[in-house]
């Protein structure tokens, strides 16, 4: 079994994580759809573990078409997943990032140096807004596994460019995260990426391929890897032109 080195947040030193006032006691519900095949879900749902927050899960379908349209990226916007948090609604991957990171300061999502932070925001939003080819030539399916995939071109130059990503900032963190002993909005937002990888035996050089094995040994991982597989077998694939 893969081994997760300990994390050190700050909330460890400080105690409670404060929270703005009027959400202390406010309901939040995240909108999630496809666990097996959804990567934009497991971004949110990681920011919301990592800030601490107190959550249930709101599926929904991916017969919905709305849901289903962006499952296939075939949708103008991101409106899954969506954090609803008392009287706040606030939908995709940074929206979200940004209103725990208000709401949880001291959970350590964005770095405190503001070098680090600035540059936290530039991949994390490379992540958001690129490696296109990447995404549609091995889309996310966690209870797959394609050890001998081809990949074509396109693919691999996004491939090379997260691996350089990656291995500049463990280099310069000197890990076991991207920045440092912290688990950030950037290792949410490359996590699917590590799930990718794994389903496709994508290879690797050493720092890269140990750093999305202790991604994908986090505990938030399993739970989400668990209820993966725990979806129907016989769920309606989702078809798309890639």
């Amino acid at each position: 079994m893969l081994s997760c080195p300990l994390r050190t947040r700050n909330l460890q030193k400080t105690g409670p994580i404060p929270v703005t006032k009027g959400t202390e006691m406010a309901k939040a519900t995240l909108s999630i759809s496809s666990k097996n095949y959804s990567s934009w879900s497991l971004r949110g749902w990681l920011l919301c573990k990592f800030a601490g927050l107190d959550f249930t899960e709101e599926l929904i379908p991916t017969n919905d078409p709305s849901a289903r349209a962006e499952l296939l990226l075939l949708s103008p916007s991101f409106l899954v997943p969506c954090l609803k948090h008392g009287s706040v609604k606030t939908w995709g991957s940074l929206g979200i990032a940004e209103y725990l990171n208000e709401q949880f300061p001291d959970a350590g999502l964005w770095p405190k140096d503001a070098s680090a932070r600035a540059l936290c925001r530039s991949i994390s939003g490379e992540m958001h807004s690129g490696f296109s080819n990447l995404r549609s030539a091995l889309p996310m399916n966690i209870q797959a596994h394609y050890p001998n995939f081809k990949i074509w071109a396109g693919a691999q130059a996004d491939i090379d460019r997260v691996q350089t990503i990656w291995s500049e900032r463990l280099e310069a963190s000197k890990g076991p995260y991207l920045f440092g002993k912290t688990l950030t909005v950037a290792d949410a937002m490359y996590a699917p990426v590590c799930s990718r990888f794994t389903t496709y035996g994508v290879d690797m050089d050493a720092a890269c391929t140990a750093y999305a094995k202790r991604i994908m040994a986090l505990p938030e991982m399993a739970e989400w890897i668990k209820g993966a597989k725990a979806e129907p077998a016989d769920m309606e694939e989702l078809d798309a032109e890639f």
